[in-house]
């Protein structure tokens, strides 16, 4: 059983490798045997991998929604390794702002600025799909790889309003259109590069996680837990496990699937 979940002597991109999930999809695969490139538009944000794992972590910066940057990418790691057999499409926006006094006003749907529901289909989308194209275009010529596309339970299931009401009453944010509309968008693309990429060796499924513990309000923490089956946010290292199921040969039949973790979120 050990040897399914091997990735001795694969090579891995990881890309949003700087953050908080990222880094550690980054760390399961170093761990699991791979060598692993770290990618994120800041390349500084992810450095620190390379000394934990010199030699089997490359960290490398590039725009995800430039394929000129990616193919610069490819080059470099065939360079250093070889052509990838693994892809974590993990980069995205999650919406964020910046004065919390005026959150719930400009994230409500009336007023959010198209241009915020553009940049995210940018990334989120646009990024995804040029990362294949350049990245899983090589491994189809070699007729092998794995691509793991990371979506979330709100590419499923519209987004709980309520569970960013405070203590007071008071609506402190709304989670945008942007965010479900675009993660929905990745687990139909994964079925179509999935039943595209079939016949060349290239499995393609999505991970769909939940929300992740951040040093977030206790109140907002309680409210998010209560919605789940196991009563808790994830840990940033929850998802470890499955990206390395994802991306072995444990997983060898899988293709086009969407594997769900997200402590029984959607299971309610």
């Amino acid at each position: 059983m050990k040897n399914l979940f091997d990735l001795s002597g694969k090579v891995a991109v990881v890309t949003g490798a700087g953050g908080l999930i990222g880094q550690n999809h980054v760390i399961a695969l170093a761990e699991a045997g791979a060598q692993v490139v770290a990618l994120d538009l800041r390349k500084e944000s992810c450095q620190h991998l390379e000394t934990i794992y010199p030699g089997k972590v490359m960290a490398l910066g590039a725009n995800i929604t430039k394929g000129e940057d990616l193919e610069g990418v490819l080059r470099a790691t065939e360079e250093r390794w070889a052509t990838p057999e693994i892809l974590i499409n993990n980069a995205a926006i999650n919406d964020m702002f910046e004065n919390p006094a005026l959150a719930a006003e400009q994230s409500a749907f009336e007023n959010y600025p198209v241009e915020m529901f553009r940049a995210s289909f940018e990334v989120n989308v646009t990024g995804m799909f040029l990362c294949c194209q350049v990245i899983g275009s090589a491994m189809a010529k070699r007729g092998c790889g794995s691509i793991v596309n990371v979506a979330s339970t709100y590419g499923m299931v519209g987004p709980d309003q309520s569970i960013y009401v405070n203590p007071e009453g008071e609506q402190t944010f709304f989670k945008s259109a942007a965010y479900p509309a675009t993660k929905g968008a990745v687990l139909n693309f994964t079925r179509f590069l999935a039943a595209y990429w079939g016949g060349k060796g290239v499995r393609v499924n999505t991970l769909s996680p939940g929300g992740v513990e951040n040093g977030q309000a206790d109140w907002f923490i309680r409210n998010y837990s209560a919605k789940t089956v196991l009563g808790r946010m994830a840990a940033p290292t929850d998802y470890m496990g499955a990206v390395v199921f994802l991306a072995s040969e444990a997983s060898a039949y899988m293709s086009g699937a969407n594997l769900v973790v997200d402590g029984g979120w959607t299971a309610m």
